[in-house]
């Protein structure tokens, strides 16, 4: 006993310190979906049964004719072993006896709520029927009037449509819209407004910043190079469109997993792994194999994450704390992603005007640096196999077993380690050769004349540098995204001792976590790829999966009232909260699957409930009851995200360019950043400057730092739930920042133009801008007092000629002003942006 002890104590040490776009055709001109009524392909063939029931596991489609890149076929098809059934971490316990019911029934374990089958729940029966506006409705009331309580009466309809504009779009709506909707005395007026909010291409802007933070989205890799990925962008407009049209949500999903796979004729297909790609990446690691475990376990604790709501990358290094999933469990599903490679250099398939431009710009670098490089090459060609060599041999014991294996014999994990070589080699790492060669006494060309070519070679890679603003950055004609190679056969899987690769146990095949399903997967091999993601995105949107559309809608119900269902909204664990209403869960996630998961139905069936259009006016009997308003008797205020708080000031300000897609952006940065023209080269066209903040270049070790102030999303991982902070740094920010400044000079010109001389009327417009509502007349008479005194202090501070002053910018030419009053008035509109009403939503 005392051995068991001792053993147990120490694998759990072991484990504790474990090592842990098509093409440039303009995409989105089109007509954007109507709300669920394209029905998208189905990329699956196999019945739809009750959700969570049990459905044996269909077989995919026969593969499709040819990959994006074609791979060279395979001499024969490869046999894949059949997966193994993961074998349960202890031995069952022997059965009770039978004519013990009581102790049988407590024998039994009950499956965690979430892992059960969604149910589709009945209506439940309220007496306010009045209020009920949608069965979301009916499923919020119910628990209210249990709890004695009402709900808060409707928002008026300018604060409705500015909440519903922000969370929809994630800008604030423009004054006219605002008169438009409140103006309308239709009975169909909410619905009305739904709908243009959800055919806007803005709808599909909004929710794809929300779904990149899950993706762990940026255009650079991270690590100390933290290189640039120059064509990482067309994933992003990918997400974007995906939701403009309204795509199903089990097939996006699908897409992202395994395009590659399922769409390997549609170059859409491959755009759409960039969700697996995503990874940070450091391209310098000199551990070939770790890196291929890394990556792989980067791939399934954000496919487990994101898409199930769980923490499978706690079953890395031991069984799960919490759930019954093991470390069998893990390895088998990390086993799904055991061939997939990274893929940089797919060329677009037909080239638009951006990729042309790039050819041209690239072409005239080629030109201007040809007698540089040439001059490069003729010094490095006699230590080219050399230097190669020297190269290779800097990867660890592990990887040069592969790396050094004739070609003919590699099999798959050869493969993975050559492929991922050659995509981050460079003539750099040739050259390394060359200095040790000069410095280093035991290289056997070690010689002052290796050491002169060394030094000329340094001096032509710095002329080289200096030619670098001829090279263009962005539009590059590739894509980027993850297939197999062209090949079937996958490496091996192993159990790994505490998480460590270099511990291998027992070999395992692809197969779903027990604890969840019994279903196996059914794996089909195409000629060029394993098959295996396909079954593994075919499981995860069937609708035998109890997880993928309660996890989704939960999300989407935190991004609309700040608080999922299940609070935890990436654990659905046994350590994560459960639902407050399950109930109004399962309605969700079952009407979400009957609509076709139609991502449109499922916000506007949110946006037109009445819980949706409540008042979020303090109630004491609510905070009393219930003080965390988790049954929502009032609407929950909400501070802005960082985007959407820099978007509305362009909005207000008239300055957002409103372009959709397209390479990322690099606005002005604080001198004081500390940035490098390399790592942040400010955008040539100053209408890129003021994109939205969905454009802006997400460089994983430079953060924008604006957005970064206000808690913006981490690239490193899979960012579930925006924070929510409240700092002094956030206020100086907006205070201090010359860019916040120069939109409020633009606002205050608009102001100006647009209401005349009358301050009165300015104020009124000042607020329609910012808070869709006019002044009151307590809040005028408080401002006015502002602008007589800082108009007074002002004048007393620019006398002795060293006071700079901010007038409003955008004037219509006849307008005249005394620059004074006008300087006092920007500080005034300045102030008032700077305020709680306007980085809040109510």
């Amino acid at each position: 006993m005392k051995k068991k002890l001792y053993l147990a104590v120490m694998v759990a040490l072991a484990g504790a310190v474990a090592s842990e776009a098509g093409s440039a055709v303009d995409t989105f001109n089109n007509p954007v979906g109507e709300i669920g009524k394209k029905n998208q392909p189905d990329l699956f063939s196999g019945s739809v049964g009750a959700i969570g029931g049990s459905v044996a596991a269909a077989a995919p489609q026969a593969a499709q004719t040819a990959p994006v890149a074609a791979p060279a076929p395979l001499a024969a098809p490869v046999a894949v072993p059949a997966p193994q059934a993961a074998q349960p971490a202890q031995a069952a316990a022997p059965a009770a006896p039978a004519e013990s019911k009581v102790a049988d029934a407590s024998a039994a374990p009950k499956k965690l709520w979430s892992y059960q089958p969604v149910k589709s729940p009945v209506q439940p029966t309220v007496n306010n029927k009045s209020w009920v506006r949608n069965p979301i409705d009916a499923f919020v009331l119910a628990p209210l009037e249990a709890k004695g309580l009402t709900p808060s009466p409707d928002a008026d309809r300018a604060a409705y449509i500015r909440r519903a504009t922000i969370d929809a779009w994630g800008v604030i709506p423009t004054p006219e819209e605002v008169a438009s909707f409140v103006n309308d005395s239709a009975p169909d007026a909410y619905e009305k407004l739904a709908d243009r909010l959800l055919s806007s291409t803005k709808f599909g802007e909004r929710q794809a910043r929300r779904w990149l933070d899950l993706a762990r989205y940026a255009d650079s890799a991270g690590f100390q190079g933290d290189q640039t990925r120059p064509n990482f962008w067309r994933y992003r407009d990918y997400v974007i469109k995906a939701f403009n049209d309204d795509k199903p949500y089990s097939q996006f999903i699908q897409e992202q997993v395994a395009g590659d796979e399922i769409l390997p004729d549609k170059q859409e297909g491959i755009i759409a792994t960039g969700f697996l790609a995503g990874f940070p990446d450091n391209s310098n690691s000199r551990d070939l194999v770790q890196r291929k475990y890394q990556i792989a376990t980067d791939m399934t604790d954000t496919v487990g994450k994101v898409v199930l709501g769980q923490t499978v990358e706690c079953a890395r290094c031991h069984n799960h704390k919490f759930d019954k999933i093991s470390q069998k469990d893990y390895f088998s599903l990390q086993s799904f992603f055991a061939n997939v490679s990274a893929v940089d250099n797919i060329p677009v398939a037909k080239k638009g005007a951006l990729e042309h431009k790039y050819d041209e710009q690239y072409a005239k670098w080629e030109e201007a640096t040809k007698d540089i490089r040439d001059k490069q090459a003729a010094i490095l060609a006699p230590y080219q196999e050399k230097g190669t060599k020297y190269h290779k041999e800097r990867y660890l014991t592990d990887s040069r077993e592969s790396i050094f294996k004739p070609k003919e014999q590699w099999n798959a994990h050869d493969r993975w380690v050559n492929h991922r070589l050659a995509n981050v080699t460079t003539e750099t790492d040739v050259a390394s050769y060359l200095r040790d060669a000069s410095d280093n006494p035991s290289n056997p060309d070690y010689s002052t004349d290796i050491a002169l070519k060394a030094a000329q070679y340094k001096e032509l890679t710095d002329e080289l540098t200096k030619l670098n603003d001829l090279k263009p950055v962005f539009g590059a004609p590739t894509i980027s995204g993850v297939s197999e190679l062209g090949h079937a056969d996958a490496p091996p899987s192993y159990v790994f001792f505490g998480g460590d690769h270099e511990r291998k146990l027992e070999e395992v095949q692809p197969a779903f976590p027990e604890a969840i399903t019994d279903e196996k997967p059914v794996i089909t091999p195409t000629e060029f790829s394993s098959g295996r993601r396909t079954a593994l995105a075919k499981w995860l949107t069937s609708d035998t999966n109890p997880l993928t559309a309660r996890v989704y809608v939960n999300r989407i119900w935190e991004q609309y009232f700040g608080r999922g269902i299940v609070e935890t909204v990436s654990d659905f664990g046994k350590a994560g909260q459960k639902p407050v209403n399950p109930e109004l869960l399962d309605y969700l996630a079952d009407s979400f699957v009957k609509n076709g998961w139609s991502v449109k139905k499922l916000h506007r069936e949110i946006l037109l409930s009445g819980v949706y259009r409540q008042s979020s006016g303090y109630r004491e009997d609510v905070a009393k009851a219930d003080p965390e308003n988790k049954l929502l008797a009032v609407f929950p205020r909400k501070r802005l995200e960082a985007e959407e708080i820099r978007d509305s000031l362009l909005v207000a300000s008239g300055q957002l360019e409103d372009k959709v897609g397209g390479p990322s952006v690099f606005p002005p940065v604080p001198a004081n950043l500390g940035a490098s023209p390399a790592q942040w080269k400010v955008s040539k066209d100053k209408k890129d400057h003021n994109r939205r903040s969905l454009y802006i270049f997400t460089r994983r070790s430079v953060p924008y730092p604006l957005l970064s102030t206000f808690d913006m999303a981490t690239a490193q991982e899979a960012h579930s739930k925006r924070d929510v902070t409240t700092t002094p740094l956030q206020s100086l920010a907006l205070l201090n920042s010359d860019v916040v400044l120069g939109w409020s000079q633009s606002l205050a010109g608009r102001v100006i133009n647009e209401a005349g001389n009358d301050e009165s009327a300015q104020l009124d417009k000042l607020y329609q801008i910012l808070f869709s509502r006019k002044a009151t007349d307590s809040e005028k008479e408080t401002l006015l007092k502002f602008l007589n005194s800082h108009e007074k202090s002002v004048r007393e501070k620019i006398t002795d000629g060293k006071f700079a002053i901010s007038i409003p910018t955008g004037l219509k030419e006849n307008q005249k002003l005394d620059p004074i009053r006008a300087a006092a008035f920007v500080d005034l509109v300045h102030t008032v942006a700077n305020s709680n009403e306007f980085i809040y939503r109510f």
